[in-house]
């Protein structure tokens, strides 16, 4: 009869540790954004229940991660604004955040949700912070959600940028191209045009002249300084007016309008046929 009391003292003990196991809290888990560091539990992924953990730790995790959300809402404020001092570090952080913050927002939208059926819902600061929670993740989701557009048109402003400082080169390279070594006046050799965004043009000629043309005005022949009497007489402003109205305007150096798409690499079979 002892051993087997023993042995029924020995099941209900077990039984017991089993459902401490079974309310085991998950393991913490660390996540760092920017300058932000929060720890929380994932409950749902590990089949658990936050309303069998300790409720101080459970609010503290909660905290925390809507601090850092917070935090990644304020200081992306001006990622997409080319003006602000600023823009360069929110749009780092945008984009860090775009790669590792999903699957954190993931995790504490099901704890938010999970607190609702805790019995300490109604109880100290957990109704603050389940409604702060809930503005904080639909903060961040829609930060999140420009996150492309924000990197796109960023990325337009340095393939902008980039265009502007090759200009010079771009139309160094033109003369040498289409222009003599020692070009005669009065001959309406075009070797380049541009147009900048407010819609100002210019065509250059090898001789020196410029027809420009400003918004809806007509356009002007303007001469090089120093022209001799001898070769102004030489000039016929209507040909080098023709000759800029003939130059195709898809041909005009433009400031881009989008990133042109990589290059698709070659396929295998092309590669193996150029062999």
């Amino acid at each position: 009869m002892m051993a087997m009391g023993r042995r029924i003292a020995l099941l209900g003990l077990g039984a017991v540790l089993g459902g401490c196991a079974a309310k085991q809290a998950p393991p913490i888990q660390h996540y760092a954004l920017g300058m932000s560091r929060a720890e929380y539990r994932d409950y749902t992924g590990s089949k658990a229940s936050p309303c069998d953990s300790e409720p101080r730790w459970f609010s503290d995790e909660l905290t925390a991660v809507n601090g850092l959300l917070g935090r990644f809402v304020r200081e992306t404020e001006h990622a997409q604004d080319p003006k602000s001092p600023d823009q360069p570090q929110h749009l780092a952080l945008l984009e860090e955040g775009l790669r590792t913050l999903p699957p954190v927002l993931k995790v504490h939208e099901g704890n938010l949700k999970a607190l609702q059926s805790c019995d300490f819902r109604r109880t100290g600061a957990f109704p603050d912070l389940a409604k702060l929670g809930a503005e904080r993740v639909k903060e961040a989701r829609e930060r999140l959600a420009l996150g492309p557009q924000v990197q796109a048109a960023a990325a337009l402003r340095e393939f902008q940028e980039k265009w502007r400082e090759e200009a010079p080169a771009r139309e160094e390279k033109a003369r040498g191209t289409w222009c003599s070594k020692a070009p005669q006046v009065g001959q309406p050799d075009l070797y380049f045009a541009r147009q900048s965004p407010d819609g100002h043009t210019e065509w250059l000629f090898c001789d020196g002249h410029v027809v420009d043309k400003t918004g809806e005005a007509e356009p002007t022949l303007l001469s090089p300084q120093g022209l001799s009497k001898a070769d102004r007489r030489k000039v016929q402003p209507r040909k080098y007016l023709e000759a800029a109205r003939g130059y195709p305007t898809e041909e005009m150096d433009r400031e881009p309008t989008s990133v042109p798409a990589p290059a698709a690499p070659e396929s295998a079979s092309a590669t193996e046929g150029a062999h």
